[in-house]
């Protein structure tokens, strides 16, 4: 963010209309600031670099560097830099992907106004954001693998809580902090706490990692 508390954003999309489209869309609200453009991947490491936004929202399919390459690229030289899948593709190997490639947020482009800034503040302040539809998804992959892994829970070096476990699941189905806390009766800080603890304990940068690699592990069974 910047002083003035706005949340500085890079559009990146092959398609320009799409771009000045989302460019008008955002800058309807006040604590939003689109700071730069890009048509590739490539572009938008350069952009990245130069003008150091908050939030990324990526397309995947575009020319020269994709989506899913330039997400892991920016994860890996910018990890302060939270990036949000906005695309058409929803199959399950692109959501996938993306979120392996470190995306905090998979959203179609069908998406509604409010779900799409409410999704850029989520990032902004550390969360994750899966439009209901995708957190599906991923909740029928967990579902699907379960009991199919092949490294059990007792992997870590240090086992996850009851507590936190239940805060696992719901970070799984996308949900934010605020909402964690209202259905376990707990406050936000409270989950705060236990977020901090899971991602030390598997050892993964974000809560959509977290829920990657508790699928791996087995501990979402």
């Amino acid at each position: 963010m910047n002083p003035f508390g706005r949340i500085r954003l890079l559009l990146v999309d092959d398609q320009s209309l799409f771009r000045q489209g989302l460019k008008t869309l955002l800058s309807t609200q006040h604590d939003l600031e689109v700071v730069g453009e890009a048509g590739n991947g490539e572009e938008a490491l350069r952009q990245a670099g130069a003008l150091n936004p908050a939030v990324v929202l990526m397309d995947l399919r575009m020319p020269v560097m994709d989506g899913v390459a330039a997400t892991q690229e920016l994860r890996r030289r910018f990890p302060e830099i939270r990036v949000i899948v906005l695309t058409t593709f929803d199959d399950d190997r692109d959501i996938f992907a993306a979120l392996r490639a470190g995306a905090v947020g998979y959203l179609l482009k069908d998406v509604a106004s409010e779900k799409l800034f409410e999704a850029v503040r989520a990032a902004a302040r550390g969360d994750s954001f899966l439009q209901p539809s995708v957190a599906a998804r991923v909740v029928a992959e967990f579902t699907r693998m379960a009991g199919s892994v092949a490294q059990p829970e007792n992997t870590l070096g240090e086992p996850l809580s009851d507590r936190e476990c239940e805060v696992l699941r719901l970070i799984a189905t996308g949900a934010t902090n605020r909402e964690i806390a209202a259905k376990l009766f707990i406050t936000e800080g409270t989950v705060k706490n236990h977020v901090t603890s899971i991602l030390a304990k598997l050892d993964v940068r974000d809560r959509t990692q977290a829920a990657l690699k508790a699928r791996e592990l087995g501990i979402l069974s």
